[in-house]
């Protein structure tokens, strides 16, 4: 919903725990491989997709730095956001948002992707802020690029800090401040841990939070950002096991509700670091490590299936993921036993 100078305010996202899908291709192999700009693998895209909604997963974010979005042809990206879609709705899951990333410099590019992520079925804009020129931006700069954007935008939007990806750039949490206000930017993934900006953005007196959502990018920070007013988390780990993230997010809120005590904080703190011993994993190879997992874990996707640069997986292999594997059995074990456990979505 753009404002188009209206002054009602746009409804964030529900809040949960979301996954930044990687973005499939064929495996080498396969008839269809080429290597320099393998095909998508949307049925392995749509079996992923229902495994993390079945886990609890409130929605996808497609398209974004782990969906390789700077590789992603643009009439790839409306084929990958309409077969999601569809798959989600065709499966009864019509409720799950679907995020679609955008990664350009440009106001008007962004702008086009955004009206063609719509047209395809994405509910929600993922907007990367504008790093190129990172050094020579001001905060000022910064709002005015994203009020321009929100200004026009077609669905609501929501501000994507991640300085890894954009040349380090800064949002200060009082340019954060000013950009809540507006009608059409609903929150904020922080893909950072700078956990005293995060709370100056999540406990902020200044921020309308029914309107303006924060979710961390990092599950490893996941149980301090809930502490401080976050809502949730855009979790890499939940790609592999989506029942444990969940959980963690469930069990805070559930606590919260009765009343917290030393055992609900003892249970959850023990949790979290579960999900740090893995997190490390993504930490360190990023959409590369969290391939291997789903191929390992589950049988997902291919290891080596990736555009170059990042086709191949990991260089060494099985060594690489021998220093992964306790911790990542450990965790399919604490997924399984949830799933055993039944589903409460």
């Amino acid at each position: 919903m753009a404002s188009n100078g209206s002054t009602s305010k746009a409804s964030p996202p529900p809040q949960g725990i979301y996954v930044p899908s990687p973005t499939f291709f064929v495996a080498e192999g396969s008839a269809s491989y080429n290597q320099t700009s393998p095909p998508l693998d949307l049925e392995t895209q749509s079996k992923h997709s229902l495994f993390l909604v079945e886990g609890g997963v409130k929605g996808l974010v497609l398209l974004g730095s782990t969906g390789e979005a700077i590789f992603i042809k643009p009439e790839e990206r409306v084929q990958l956001l309409k077969s999601q879609r569809k798959t989600l709705d065709d499966a009864g899951f019509k409720d799950r948002p679907i995020i679609a990333g955008t990664a350009t410099q440009n106001i008007d590019d962004t702008l086009q992707l955004i009206q063609e992520s719509k047209d395809a079925g994405a509910e929600y804009a993922m907007v990367l802020s504008p790093g190129y020129f990172a050094p020579a931006t001001s905060q000022t700069g910064i709002k005015n690029w994203f009020t321009a954007v929100a200004d026009q935008s077609v669905i609501p939007v929501m501000i994507y800090h991640y300085p890894g990806v954009t040349n380090n750039l800064y949002i200060a949490p009082a340019t954060f401040e000013k950009l809540a206000a507006h009608p059409n930017i609903v929150g904020t993934k922080l893909s950072h841990g700078i956990i005293d900006d995060q709370a100056l953005i999540a406990a902020s007196p200044n921020i309308d939070h029914e309107h303006f959502y924060v979710f961390t990018g990092l599950g490893q920070n996941l149980l301090p950002v809930l502490a401080i007013g976050g809502v949730a988390a855009i979790d890499g780990l939940a790609g592999v096991f989506p029942r444990v993230v969940v959980r963690l997010f469930d069990l805070f809120n559930e606590s919260l509700a009765k009343g917290m005590g030393k055992n609900d904080i003892a249970e959850m703190r023990l949790l979290q670091f579960r999900i740090c011993e893995g997190e490390k994993l993504v930490a360190r190879w990023g959409v590369v490590g969290m391939k291997e997992a789903c191929d390992r874990v589950w049988g997902l996707g291919s290891r080596t299936g990736g555009r170059l640069p990042l086709a191949g997986g990991f260089e060494e292999g099985d060594q690489e993921w021998s220093k992964w594997s306790k911790v990542f059995d450990g965790l399919k074990e604490l997924e399984e036993k949830f799933k055993s456990e039944g589903s409460r979505h």
